[in-house]
């Protein structure tokens, strides 16, 4: 497994904290890889939960644009793929999933910690999801299933900074805590996660999230198809911070 993901498992619990603290944490090729394949992995060991952490400063900067220059128009396009295939395993996963976020989370970090069934944050975090500034419909129906039409209009529209109080207020979050008290709220989720039997969980898990992965899907490739793909990221990059690499 690619030391950019710590994978931790400690009974049926399955902890996966994103290690890039130099680039911070943000999704590169090698992390979504290492995180697919750890979540394929989950779903066929007995896990229960599976917990994202992020090191350093926060939790993740999200899609990692470095180095944009040397990647193809077909690059792009199967690197957000494979993203878009990861926050389904987390939708759509038969075990409970929990983010705990701090500081920055932004972009495909935010959409991962909204594709998680419980999502707790410090204080100080902050969500951004500007992908449509760009033109990628990532995550925009899921955001819109968990926060609802209006909320999710407002804050994809706008691609604003949002925090936590807002976050939680929406939606968005499950509630706001303090990281000192992150391991009591992940070992009452693992003891929850654990009182129907496997088959009973997964059931409950699919019956009521709603299945909607093969639309979320066909519209991100419409969206990533159409012509200009590069150009639009790194016009995006540079309106934001011109030396930024990461959504």
């Amino acid at each position: 497994m690619s030391e950019s993901l710590i994978v931790t498992r400690s009974g049926d619990r399955t902890t996966l904290t994103l290690n890039r603290p130099d680039r911070l944490n943000a999704l590169d090729s090698s992390l979504v890889e290492a995180l697919l394949a750890a979540l394929t992995a989950a779903a066929c060991d007995g896990t229960r939960i599976v917990v994202f952490r992020g090191t350093g400063k926060g939790f993740s900067g999200g899609f990692d644009f470095s180095g944009l220059d040397a990647h193809s128009e077909g690059d792009l396009v199967l690197r957000f793929i494979r993203l878009e295939q990861v926050l389904q395993a987390v939708w759509s996963a038969p075990f409970v999933t929990m983010a705990t976020a701090h500081g920055p989370c932004f972009g495909a970090a935010a959409d991962l910690v909204a594709a998680c069934g419980i999502r707790v944050a410090s204080a100080d975090a902050q969500f951004r999801m500007p992908g449509l500034r760009f033109g990628i419909a990532l995550g925009t129906g899921r955001l819109a299933r968990l926060v609802g039409t209006d909320a999710a209009r407002q804050l994809l529209t706008t691609s604003r900074v949002f925090d936590a109080a807002e976050a939680t207020r929406i939606g968005f979050l499950s509630e706001i805590a303090a990281p000192a008290a992150w391991d009591d709220l992940i070992d009452r989720a693992t003891t929850d996660a654990a009182v129907l039997s496997s088959a009973s969980l997964a059931r409950m898990l699919r019956l009521t999230r709603g299945e909607t992965g093969a639309a979320d899907m066909a519209e991100l490739v419409a969206a990533i198809s159409e012509p200009g793909l590069k150009q639009r990221v790194a016009t995006y990059i540079a309106s934001i911070k011109p030396k930024s690499a990461t959504r």
